[in-house]
């Protein structure tokens, strides 16, 4: 979920909280939310496509709201440290059970450690959701990739980074401390054209597949899917299969605190891709089928 009203998160909520209570199917595979915002810095570049007229301070009430319209349904919640109140939010949402994650920020070094310090654990897309142009150093970025406590989120569909910025930043973190991300939204496999969507209005699908808000160079979210991602990073990096297959399973879980998934192992969740190599070339998948709890 995205930056929007009190109301409008609210609802979405409750939403989901329904759907997972409606459906066995849906409350196995929709293990929780990633609130992604309101709490973000509203310039230009580091706000993305969130709409600047709902961004605002992080408020513990609102996230007790949160918490209590869908019990255990948050798990994440991505916001730019340099907001007023983030520290003693963090150390509220870490309490509750809530992974904090930086991200869509301009932070000083500073404040991405206090951030740490205070609980936060994870990095959102980490190297998008920024300035065009940082200062070369210090920014945010590199004291992110220094900062121990913090696992990275990166979108690996060639668009939101170039393969030598993703190869660095994981060799930074370690493929155990890195995870890939879709970023995928509703125009994702839309033809190339411009569209009228909820969240950043007007955005236009490139012939590439890159999603932009229309007449700016800012992207407005991923067209792959999480298995374009591992096909990618396969294909454009030095890491092999399997190294990838991990940040795309093994570390999310683990970032999550998620146990018996992610693994093969005797006694876990039967939550499984399956796979199979089409060609000579490592990477060139195509998915056969998906086992959830064991059924396809």
């Amino acid at each position: 979920m995205v930056t929007a009203s009190r109301e409008r998160i609210l609802r979405a909520l409750r939403a989901v909280a329904e759907a997972r209570e409606r459906s066995p199917l849906v409350a196995r595979t929709v293990v929780g939310v990633h609130v992604e915002g309101p709490y973000l810095a509203a310039a230009d570049g580091p706000r993305g496509a969130h709409d600047a007229r709902h961004l605002r301070d992080p408020d513990p009430d609102e996230l007790a709201g949160w918490l209590a319209a869908a019990p255990g349904l948050v798990r994440i919640v991505t916001l730019a440290p340099e907001r007023p109140g983030s520290a003693d939010y963090i150390r509220a949402a870490t309490r509750a059970g809530v992974v904090v994650a930086v991200g869509h920020t301009d932070a000083s070094p500073e404040q991405i450690r206090e951030a740490a310090r205070a609980g936060a654990g994870l990095s959102t897309h980490l190297g998008n959701g920024t300035h065009a142009v940082l200062p070369r150093h210090p920014n945010h970025i590199w004291a992110q990739l220094a900062e121990d406590a913090l696992t990275a989120t990166f979108i690996a569909d060639g668009h939101h980074l170039p393969a030598d910025a993703f190869v660095a930043m994981v060799r930074a973190k370690g493929t155990g401390r890195a995870v890939l991300v879709s970023d995928s939204v509703a125009l994702a496999g839309c033809p190339p054209g411009e569209y009228r969507t909820p969240v950043g209005g007007s955005v236009t699908v490139e012939p590439s597949g890159t999603l932009r808000l229309t007449g700016t160079s800012l992207l407005a979210g991923s067209g792959r899917s999480l298995l374009d991602c591992v096909r990618w990073a396969v294909r454009e990096t030095p890491f092999t299969l399997a190294e990838v297959w991990e940040m795309a399973s093994t570390a999310p879980a683990r970032a999550l605190g998620l146990t018996g998934r992610g693994v093969i192992e005797v006694g876990a969740r039967a939550d499984l891709c399956v796979a199979e190599q089409q060609g000579a070339a490592e990477g060139q998948l195509r998915l056969v089928s998906t086992l959830v709890c064991g059924e396809a």
